[in-house]
């Protein structure tokens, strides 16, 4: 299964757009789901994402809109509709999914273990740092996708993760935007049984 794991995009507030090359390889019909940290902070942010993939799960950013929530349940509901965490299962692995704001510090690595531990999850995907970061702790895997558009900070690389998820391995292709080009880094998980 591919898993799109995004976030932090702050369109219009911080970013103008996903960056074009992005687009250019999130096409329609090669994502089963998508995984994303929240910030999205518009409605055409989501409903571009709809458009890559239908199947959307997403949690609450610490600058989401209460608006934003309506859009997510189809209307009338209040920011509460949005979870502050999800824990979805693909086969033998439990994928847990927050902002991360409510972490302190921010991207703490022990604290993010604590987190990983009280969801009971074998990967974490966390957003609110704007950068990426991957790593395995105490036999679980972290995964910090990055801004999707770099926003934020003048040295923000623009960034996601598609994660294809085979049993209890999960091998991530990390996408950046480096000077202009995208690149592409490989890495792997597998769940210890």
């Amino acid at each position: 299964m591919l898993v799109l794991a995004v976030g932090d995009f702050h369109i219009p507030h911080r970013a103008v757009d996903l960056p074009a090359k992005f687009k250019r390889l999130l096409v329609p019909g090669k994502i089963q789901q998508i995984l994303c940290t929240g910030n999205l902070t518009s409605r055409e942010t989501l409903d571009y994402l709809r458009s890559v993939c239908s199947d959307i799960l997403l949690v609450k950013g610490d600058m989401d809109e209460t608006g934003l929530a309506s859009s997510i349940s189809g209307g009338g509901a209040s920011s509460s509709a949005v979870p502050a965490s999800r824990v979805v299962t693909h086969g033998p692995l439990r994928i847990g999914l927050i902002h991360g704001h409510q972490v302190v510090p921010w991207g703490d690595q022990r604290a993010l273990g604590i987190v990983a531990r009280e969801m009971d999850v074998d990967v974490l995907v966390v957003g609110n740092t704007h950068r990426f970061e991957a790593f395995e702790m105490e036999g679980r895997f972290f995964c910090l996708p990055g801004s999707a558009t770099g926003a934020f900070e003048v040295e923000t690389v623009p960034s996601f993760v598609l994660m294809d998820v085979q049993g209890p391995t999960v091998i991530l292709y990390v996408y950046q935007l480096i000077d202009g080009d995208v690149r592409v880094e490989k890495l792997d998980y597998t769940k210890r049984v």
